[in-house]
């Protein structure tokens, strides 16, 4: 953790300080990296100090321009959710009612579901449609914490789709107060005008997919789904190889349901991150680690798919390779948008601590998208993106099943979301959502 400044290195002037709280830094070398009854200054969009509310310097109340009081509530760095297919149209709960009536795989696609149901509905979605639908589920995410995202495309299958895709998440970007990273999932699926021709498609996507999405910058990362039901690793390494040809980083589902030696063809090409890993070996995990690839683990669909082999946690801890969570939001087999239900799963499902499932959606998830320079841990010098909590302890993240102690968002030093109860209460007891010198009563 960055050295908590001393009050001689207090800033003359802040935009706003944050008082009375206490701190989940996720920084350091102890679980959470906890402060108590602490405070932060935030100067420009980027915090300029933090530490126990007792070294504060005499005059630090009247060098800020705002304050905030917060009544004990928890502050910790703002959720990344780092694997989403967020970016989709309409829905497959009628695929979910057939499965649970007993119909199986290919009953479904054969009546027009699967993923490919989905597909269809995208190309047929105008993009403000398309924008439409997404927002919504973009607005969920914020209202719980979330101030990065990762967007997947791959459900337009078609360069003039998956361009679409893509616009639509480039758009969320600049409309929401949410950093989105945007992800080319081109080799997600086999679209029906190329079945039983996959290579044939696989050149799509590297003649003239990739070149197309570079030339409009329209994602930072390339993705592709390795398993004997999407694609090979032969051809995945065709997708790998062009991505970084166009100067793109690369991430990869791997070993969801076999064991495909994905993810050590993703270390190979020093991937950002290998996803899923159910059925991840020893072999590929050591290379993960000597790659530094981090784990992205989706205790949703394995919970919506019912699975029963679990990530080799272990195995992970072991290597050291650090582990990410994430919603996996999508319509066919995670259609979540809960990063705290997550770290519930996570907890319950894989056995992970709930210190590792606060890090999962904090510093190990800015790691995969490699944003961890700027966010994911609350340090002087990085974004002020943070979430205020009305919990009394961190864990109580990972424990609830359901509801959202989430009091605000902050985005860049500024309040983007509040919590329902927030709103509807004019004068909270000792908090203040608006700026003001107003000390608690």
């Amino acid at each position: 953790m960055s050295p908590v400044k001393t009050p001689h290195d207090f800033p003359e002037t802040v935009d706003s300080l944050w008082l009375d709280a206490h701190l989940a830094t996720l920084a350091g070398q102890t679980p959470y990296g906890i402060i108590e009854k602490g405070a932060i200054a935030v100067d420009q969009g980027r915090i300029v100090w933090l530490g126990p509310s007792s070294t504060l310097p005499t005059d630090a109340v009247e060098s800020a321009r705002s304050l905030h009081h917060l009544e004990y509530a928890w502050i910790t760095p703002g959720l990344i959710d780092c694997h989403t297919h967020l970016v989709h149209a309409g829905n497959r709960a009628r695929e979910f009612e057939m499965r649970l009536n007993g119909a199986n795989y290919e009953e479904i696609a054969r009546r027009g579901g699967g993923i490919l149901s989905t597909v269809k509905a995208v190309r047929h979605a105008t993009q403000a449609a398309l924008y439409r639908q997404s927002s919504g589920r973009l607005k969920a995410m914020l209202a719980e914490g979330v101030t990065a995202v990762e967007i997947k495309s791959g459900y337009g299958l078609d360069t003039e789709n998956e361009l679409k895709m893509l616009r639509v998440a480039r758009q969320l970007g600049r409309d929401f107060p949410i950093t989105v990273m945007a992800t080319f999932l081109g080799a997600h699926a086999l679209p029906p005008e190329y079945a039983g021709r996959p290579d044939a498609y696989i050149d799509l996507v590297v003649e003239e997919m990739i070149p197309a999405i570079a030339a409009e910058g329209l994602a930072t990362a390339v993705d592709a789904f390795c398993e004997r039901i999407a694609f090979s690793p032969a051809q995945t390494e065709r997708v790998f190889t062009t991505a970084r040809q166009h100067g793109l980083r690369v991430k990869l589902h791997a070993e969801q349901l076999s064991d495909s030696n994905g993810a050590a063809l993703a270390a190979r090409f020093n991937a950002l991150s290998a996803d899923h890993l159910e059925h991840l070996n020893a072999d590929g995990a050591a290379a993960m680690a000597a790659a530094g690839t981090v784990a992205v683990l989706l205790p949703g669909a394995f919970y919506f798919l019912k699975e029963t082999r679990k990530p080799p946690v272990d195995l992970l801890r072991d290597q050291k390779i650090p582990m990410a969570l994430s919603t996996d939001c999508n319509p066919g087999t995670s259609p979540t948008t809960s990063p705290l239900l997550m770290m519930n799963m996570a907890c319950v499902n894989f056995g992970l601590t709930p210190a590792e499932a606060l890090a999962g959606f904090t510093i190990n998830a800015a790691r995969a998208l490699a944003i961890q320079a700027q966010r994911g841990t609350l340090e002087v010098g990085k974004q002020a993106d943070f979430a205020v909590w009305d919990i009394e302890t961190p864990a109580e993240l990972a424990y609830r099943m359901g509801g959202n102690p989430c009091r605000l968002s902050v985005k860049a030093g500024e309040i983007v979301s509040r919590s329902a109860a927030t709103e509807r209460l004019q004068a909270p007891k000792g908090f203040s959502g608006k700026a003001s010198r107003a000390k608690p009563q």
